[in-house]
């Protein structure tokens, strides 16, 4: 394993996607994550998403990638004790149980501390590990709507709408995936471990800009507004002679001046009406009327090609048909085919962010459940091949 977190060992219990996708980030770039999962079934990302294929998700080979996979039924005294054993030699451990999982199975962070100082314990949970609503179930979509950003999306005359991702939790995955590296930062100093309390309507609130101070100070509540920036202008999808649709982001003077000398109307940009930030946010919709009128009568191509030349910031809408056929994406190498055990060679993200001494790196796609019981219960643990049995014969490993 190469990387940054290579000398870095997780052990990752949760399923679904919060507490995984962290876990995804940490093997990404170099760290031994060791997932557990229940025996038999596994993750229940190995069985979801849109498309499927026997049964089988084209989900976990991205979110499972790089990691080692063991099976421990974690409800029972026999797996709970594997467990202790494994953080004694594990720098993180990684859950996205319930609030009072771990403290039930005999594993609080207190009791695991005993056995491992340094161990930083991450728990990703609907609402954190305490106050009035930390023992109520939450998922992501939950964390969207308490957290605000499922409130303020989609179109104003419509029901609020969801991203078309799963946003919340992978919002809870990055800050649990930062704060474990604080975390990790501050032991060097320490010498000792702390808990990282990663909650998902936090996570969502976290990036909902200024909207608290908007409505304590001006009274002013966020709506939803579609595709526009409200009073930001021009800044909206617009559509082209070929029926695509480009994104034109001019709303600085400068380069709204600059956009209306590609629009061949270089008046428009002393227009009193557009002439500056105010005004074009107060004449907005006349703005994007205008500018879809002359849109539409230029192929996305070269409209993408003229606005370039004249340096506004502008973008088509991309599906994944466009960013496999893009040039820029393969010179990045933003994306990579991986060998996966039921699909063949398939695409995925590239490991973001890219760092120039020590990269990150996609080793394997998602493994096959228990794949790794042998290398870790019975390698790492020194476990011999008659007590592997008895684990099994006892239903606590596959």
């Amino acid at each position: 394993m190469t990387g940054a977190l290579s000398d870095i060992r997780v052990l990752e219990m949760g399923t679904l996607l919060a507490g995984p996708f962290c876990g995804q980030q940490f093997a990404d770039h170099g760290a031994e994550v060791i997932k557990v999962e229940p025996p038999g079934s596994g993750d229940p990302m190995r069985a979801w998403g849109q498309e499927k294929a026997d049964g089988k998700s084209l989900w976990w080979p991205i979110v499972g990638r790089g990691k080692k996979s063991v099976t421990i039924n974690l409800r029972e005294t026999l797996g709970q004790d594997l467990v202790r054993k494994l953080v004694a030699e594990t720098d993180v451990l990684l859950e996205n149980f319930r609030p009072g999982t771990l403290e039930r199975w005999g594993l609080a962070p207190a009791d695991l501390h005993a056995i491992n100082p340094r161990l930083i314990v991450t728990r990703v949970s609907g609402y954190g590990q305490n106050g009035p609503y930390s023992t109520q179930p939450g998922f992501g979509a939950i964390g969207e709507a308490i957290g605000g950003i499922r409130y303020t999306t989609g179109d104003p005359t419509a029901l609020p709408s969801r991203t078309g991702i799963s946003i919340g939790d992978t919002l809870t995955a990055m800050f649990a995936t930062i704060g474990t590296l604080n975390a990790i930062h501050a032991r060097e100093r320490s010498g000792v471990g702390q808990v990282v309390d990663a909650a998902l309507y936090e996570s969502v609130l976290a990036v909902m800009e200024s909207l608290l101070t908007e409505y304590h100070v001006a009274g002013f509540i966020r709506e939803r507004t579609g595709s526009l920036i409200p009073n930001i202008a021009p800044a909206n999808a617009y559509p082209t002679r070929d029926n695509k649709l480009l994104l034109i982001s001019g709303n600085q003077d400068t380069v709204w001046r600059r956009l209306a000398q590609a629009m061949g109307k270089p008046e428009l940009g002393d227009d009193q009406r557009f002439a500056t930030h105010i005004a074009r946010g107060d004449n907005q919709l006349e703005l994007d009327e205008l500018i879809a009128e002359w849109t539409s009568t230029i192929d996305a191509q070269d409209l993408h090609k003229l606005l370039n030349e004249h340096s506004v910031p502008n973008g088509q809408m991309y599906r994944a048909p466009e960013m496999l056929e893009d040039e820029h994406f393969a010179a990045r190498e933003a994306i990579v085919w991986v060998d996966t055990d039921d699909f063949g060679t398939v695409p995925m993200q590239n490991v973001v962010p890219k760092l120039s001494g020590t990269p990150g790196e996609i080793n394997w796609a998602g493994p096959t459940l228990g794949s790794h019981n042998e290398e870790i219960i019975g390698g790492l643990l020194g476990l011999d091949r008659d007590a592997l049995e008895e684990l099994r014969q006892a239903g606590i490993i596959d």
